[in-house]
């Protein structure tokens, strides 16, 4: 798109990175726009073979960035071995982008249950059923597994999986980036050094 008015000015920015992003979110989410708490989440092996999904973005706070999953996926399979990853949100309607990267840890056990018991219920089940990121042998058998799961669970209450859980990537550098026209985009990264937030613009 070449028809964005929107600007970005170091003088507009707010020094904590998370605070611009806060505010960023909220514009997002009062814009209508489609999935606005969706980011691109990538990872790699020790080797450097990238990977990326979209995962949805569950809490923010002055830590990180907090998501949830199956601990033996494949993409928790490679934050275990490689725990630096990347986050990216895309928000097309109002032209910006927020790519975010740093280390990915476990979050503690009981915010992983907090957060389980506010799931609804076909999720909590679907958080058993589901062998993620394994091959299985058609759909039926994956639906067998949630029909198993449900009549185990009528008469016992849906706990957390041990192996399902969240994960909080601690940034390490945040890119704000904002359409501008013919192609002379606003750009701007906070990089943490020494505890502290330094910014600087980038060219596009």
């Amino acid at each position: 798109m070449e028809t964005n008015s929107s600007t970005l000015d170091i003088n507009n920015l707010d020094a904590d990175p998370i605070k611009q992003f806060r505010y960023w979110l909220n514009q997002a989410l009062n814009s209508k726009v489609i999935d606005p708490m969706a980011m691109i989440l990538s990872t790699a092996t020790p080797q450097g073979k990238p990977s990326s999904r979209v995962v949805l973005l569950k809490a923010v706070d002055n830590y990180g960035f907090t998501f949830f999953t199956n601990y033996e996926s494949k993409k928790a399979e490679q934050i275990s071995a490689n725990p630096q990853g990347s986050l990216l949100f895309y928000w097309p309607q109002l032209e910006r982008q927020v790519r975010i990267d740093g280390k990915i840890l476990k979050t503690a056990p009981h915010e992983s249950d907090e957060y389980f018991t506010t799931r609804p219920e076909g999720s909590k089940v679907g958080a058993w059923a589901s062998p993620q990121s394994k091959r299985i042998p058609s759909r039926e058998y994956l639906e067998t597994l949630q029909r198993d799961y449900m009549k185990l669970f009528r008469s016992k209450n849906l706990e957390r999986p041990e192996n399902w859980g969240g994960y909080k990537l601690i940034p390490e550098a945040i890119e704000f980036w904002q359409s501008r026209e013919n192609r002379l985009h606003d750009r701007f990264e906070y990089v943490s050094v020494g505890g502290k937030w330094e910014v600087y613009r980038l060219a596009p």
